[in-house]
């Protein structure tokens, strides 16, 4: 083995993961009703949180802390299901997921910071040297290690992994400025003029989220911002500003597992966001490759027997084809004398004859009655839309139905939304 690849090896045993995956995600309803926002469906097969699950196996990270909150049901079965099995405690290896516990006091997390604080405890006993914190609702590919190795080898007390983002997006993130050697000199969370950067007028530099403490400095900031009454108790509210100018703080400008030309890192916390980076997947290349055997993305696979697409008859009037185009068709499904064209179709979904669903995402278990039609639509798990009826077509119509319609016109169907008959 040569030495960097041991020094890497051997700095990553002396790291503790920490994600964050306890957010309401309200800009996802109905989807985040009943489950939380990482746990939503992605790609027909995975769930938002096994993009970072993954990223941290492939990354040799096998000592993980997953805080959750709100609705956190289905994210609990789903990392019991497809995740335990990959860490062996006996080796020190481990995933964890720590529901809030009130141990510091009797309140929900306040803040991403506090979120870590209120479990220092369960992180202080894993000793490590360094702290990788993750949110646990992106969807990219990455490798920590290079970013540990940089985060080291640049003696920081604080790393940031940083992102160009068009100026105009640049408000739904921390923004930071930096010098020559990338040491951040400037942080603002969320500002409502970003600042560009020096060498393109068009786009600023992201925080996405991702940090690497020094473990000792992190545990003395989060004690410091706990006794702060009037703090948001916020990495990028207020822990990182504070320390800009007392600090080493450095910037790593994200590198791309994805094996694409054009970095891929999406924040899916909209209805519209979630949609498009779905649709991105249909494409002829994609920019996510979620067929890369060398950075593998895991999840649950249950025992389903593979996709079926059946009836061709073409000779009649009325063309009853089962038949699938542009689309992920995923286990269990049957197109059965439908259409799909462009779209999501998530395990054990049945389209029945002379359906059309184009442009659309469907969870498991969705049947799609004869003759109904969908067009850019979401449908939740386990939802049947009836015979005949049409969803997409008409939004006013579907919103009197009481259906999700987001700014761009996407008609989002929840489980428990009532489909009346056309």
């Amino acid at each position: 083995m040569p030495a960097t690849t041991q020094l890497l090896v051997t700095s990553m045993n002396g790291m503790l993961t920490v994600i964050l995956a306890g957010g309401k995600g309200s800009r996802l309803e109905p989807l985040t009703r009943d489950r939380a926002k990482p746990a939503v469906p992605f790609g027909g097969l995975f769930r938002i949180i096994d993009f970072a699950l993954s990223n941290c196996l492939n990354s040799g990270l096998r000592q993980i802390l997953l805080l959750t909150q709100y609705k956190a049901l289905s994210l609990d079965r789903h990392v019991d299901l497809a995740w335990r099995h990959y860490f062996c405690r006996e080796l020190g290896e481990f995933i964890d997921i720590l529901p809030p516990q009130q141990r510091i006091d009797e309140h929900w997390y306040q803040g991403t910071a506090d979120a870590v604080y209120q479990n220092i405890y369960a992180i202080e006993k894993t000793r490590p040297r360094q702290i990788l914190v993750l949110a646990g609702d992106h969807i990219y590919k990455m490798n920590y290690g290079q970013m540990l190795e940089f985060h080291e080898s640049s003696a920081a007390d604080l790393t940031i992994a940083a992102l160009p983002v068009p100026l105009d997006e640049g408000r739904q993130f921390g923004v930071m400025q930096v010098d020559p050697h990338n040491r951040v000199i400037g942080f603002q969370e969320k500002p409502a003029t970003p600042a560009p950067l020096p060498d393109d007028p068009t786009h600023c530099l992201a925080s996405m989220g991702i940090y690497i403490f020094s473990a000792r400095l992190l545990f003395e900031l989060l004690l410091a911002d706990a006794n702060q009454p009037d703090s948001n108790h916020d990495f990028g509210k207020d822990i990182i500003p504070s320390i800009i100018g007392s600090h080493h703080v450095s910037a790593f400008h994200f590198r791309d597992e994805n094996r694409k030309s054009q970095a891929y890192w999406r924040d899916v916390g909209t209805l519209d966001a979630y949609f498009e980076a779905n649709m991105d997947l249909v494409q002829v290349e994609p920019l996510l490759n979620l067929y890369d055997r060398q950075w593998p993305i895991r999840t649950f696979q249950p025992n389903l027997p593979p996709p079926k697409f059946v009836f061709a008859d073409r000779c009649s009037d009325q063309q009853r084809v089962g038949c699938a185009v542009d689309s992920i068709v995923c286990s269990g499904s049957i197109i059965s004398g439908g259409l799909v064209e462009r779209s999501v179709v998530g395990s054990q979904v049945r389209v029945n004859s002379f359906a059309s669903v184009s442009d659309c995402i469907l969870l498991d278990r969705v049947e799609v009655g004869r003759r109904a039609q969908l067009r850019r639509a979401i449908v939740d798990k386990d939802v049947r839309v009836p015979e005949g009826v049409r969803i997409g077509f008409d939004l006013e119509h579907d919103r009197r139905r009481g259906f999700t319609i987001s700014d761009q016109g996407i008609v989002v169907v929840g489980k428990a939304d009532h489909i009346p008959t056309d």
